[in-house]
């Protein structure tokens, strides 16, 4: 799964932000794989996150998005 896979399931989703665990399926690949993945997109600026209630929801970032624009 490549970078702009990934990203391009954010951007697709009208939630404003993601839970790993709603991108295992799609992504195919565990929750802690998942998890690998959008921490070092996160270390490149592509997604920000926040943990609340135990638990840590994933977004697009304006550089995320235009990675994805510039890369599709």
């Amino acid at each position: 799964m490549s970078d702009v896979e990934i990203l391009r399931q954010f951007a697709l989703e009208p939630a404003p932000f993601m839970h790993p665990t709603e991108l295992t399926d799609s992504l195919e690949m565990s929750r802690q794989g998942v998890y690998k993945r959008l921490k070092a997109l996160e270390e490149r600026g592509l997604l920000e996150s926040k943990k609340a209630a135990d638990t840590r929801n994933w977004w697009l970032t304006d550089a995320g998005r235009r990675h994805l624009s510039e890369n599709s």
